[in-house]
């Protein structure tokens, strides 16, 4: 069994654990909040046994194995090698940090004080997108990656009636880019790796953030075109072009569904089933791995992460979004 904590008491954690009590071998003991009372309303209704207001304290508790940090993006690396420093493995949302410096800090922890840390990147190990790894090869050479997430933020409303909010705050390492772009970024790299040309724009909000972005990356033979967006809806998929057919995707940051259209009209369904919610598979990998003495995902592995941030990175220099931990 693998006694989890959780920092962090928003809905993404709430989501994550609706998933995660699907999981052999997952425990929830300790929560931790700023307040004692979130504390202890978070942990009495998940029935965790230890409640934290002290981070610290936390890190240093023989109740827990592991632990989830789901806060603001600036604080993940700080966060995140407090609890690998105390010997614990760590499931850090995405974005996985605020920068490539923080990332590469965060990997050099974990490897020194030999625990596991993952990014709770979902998409890439759903079923769906495993299948699509598996077929790629079927579309012959890969000429372009088309991928595009891009969905209308509910805090936009409050957000222009001058209300903002931290999906919106740079000084969190937030925006478009951190929140939806990475999601299309992560499987690219994924599959393709790292690219020799990054060529980005963006439309910037008064607050200093992102609130949509396109960007263009170029490697050998083939290219790539990423969009997102906090302020408008897209409901067009994804696509993995190739010179005998292509791969179609129905949400690159959740896949759900894909299938290959060949050149001769003839079409193969790649959708195999997923039993449970996305975000079950994160963390069956995350506690198999820990049960098996790894320190390191094959698939959300540390280089993955680390390439994604440096694109990223690249991207943010370009479009002029600039955060506390730069």
């Amino acid at each position: 069994m693998v006694r989890f904590g959780v920092v962090g008491t928003n809905w993404i954690t709430e989501r994550l654990l609706e998933s995660a009590v699907q999981v052999q071998g997952f425990q929830l003991t300790a929560v931790y909040s700023r307040t004692e009372d979130k504390a202890n309303a978070f942990a009495d209704r998940y029935e965790a046994a230890y409640r934290f207001t002290d981070l610290e304290e936390m890190a240093a508790s023989d109740a827990l194995d592991a632990v989830y940090i789901a806060t603001p993006n600036t604080l993940h690396a700080q966060q995140a090698e407090l609890f690998l420093k105390n010997g614990k493995h760590v499931l850090c949302e995405k974005p996985l940090a605020a920068n490539a410096a923080e990332v590469h800090s965060m990997i050099e922890t974990a490897r020194k004080h030999e625990v596991l840390l993952m990014e709770a990147m979902k998409s890439t190990l759903v079923p769906v997108f495993k299948s699509v790894e598996q077929h790629l090869p079927k579309i012959g050479p890969v000429r372009k990656y088309i991928a595009g997430y891009s969905q209308y933020s509910s805090r936009y409303d409050k957000y222009k009636e001058g209300i903002v909010l931290n999906a919106f705050k740079p000084e969190l390492a937030n925006g478009a880019l951190m929140d939806l772009g990475v999601y299309c970024l992560y499987p690219l790299i994924t599959l393709f790796g790292a690219p020799n040309q990054v060529q980005s724009q963006a439309m910037m909000l008064e607050s200093g953030v992102d609130g949509q972005g396109s960007v263009l990356l170029n490697y050998d033979g083939m290219d790539a075109v990423v969009t997102y967006s906090k302020i408008a809806n897209s409901h067009v998929p994804s696509e993995i072009m190739g010179e005998r057919g292509s791969i179609i995707i129905d949400k690159i940051g959740s896949p759900e569904h894909a299938e290959i259209r060949y050149n001769d009209g003839t079409i193969e369904v790649l959708t195999v089933e997923q039993p449970h919610p996305a975000m079950y598979y994160e963390v069956e990998e995350f506690v198999n791995l820990v049960q098996q003495g790894k320190i390191e995902s094959t698939m959300n592995t540390y280089e993955r992460s680390y390439q994604t941030m440096k694109v990223m990175d690249q991207i943010r220099q370009q479009i002029g979004l600039v955060f506390p931990n730069d």
